[in-house]
């Protein structure tokens, strides 16, 4: 079920821990595959929007494009590419706290708090520039990014499993 689970996704995201375990945080997800978006929404109750969506090669880069299609305003276009070696990031280091993470957290309304677990082998990540054209994610979330340059990584590709979700709170 390729179709399923290889698709152009983007987030917006942040890093929790509860309970003393490590985990993200969505607060939006965007995809153009509508049966993900169905899945996930009702499984997993993460937000998840479906978008207009390209992920393409360009010479040495890669452009890709967001436009969520229930509000066209909520958009990311741009473009990136790896420099540098893979390597794995080392204990202690932010990359390793960053890339380290094998729970998922999610909230709903009057049903509570909920984890999943997530098994990923490390992450080979490279340094990476970007160019970005337009970035409008987290404007629906009343967030404001910071002026300074973003932290960029790169992972060709990393194949996650998920578990179901677990009711904690």
């Amino acid at each position: 079920m390729k179709w399923l689970s290889r698709f152009p996704e983007l987030n917006v995201r942040t890093y929790v821990v509860v309970d003393g375990k490590p985990g993200v945080y969505f607060f939006s997800l965007e995809a153009a595959n509508p049966a993900a978006v169905w899945f996930a929404r009702r499984f997993f109750m993460l937000p998840y929007y479906r978008a207009q969506m390209s992920c393409r090669p360009a010479q040495d880069w890669i452009e890709y494009r967001s436009q969520r299609r229930a509000d066209p305003v909520v958009q990311f276009a741009g473009r990136y590419r790896p420099i540098g070696m893979p390597y794995f990031a080392q204990p202690g280091t932010l990359e390793h706290w960053l890339t380290a993470r094998y729970s998922l957290y999610t909230t709903a309304p009057d049903k509570g708090t909920f984890r999943g677990e997530i098994h990923h082998a490390r992450w080979p990540l490279q340094r990476a520039e970007a160019h970005i054209e337009t970035n409008t994610m987290t404007a629906p979330l009343g967030i404001k990014l910071p002026d300074q340059a973003p932290l960029l990584h790169f992972a060709r590709r990393l194949e996650v499993v998920t578990w179901l979700l677990n009711k904690i709170r």
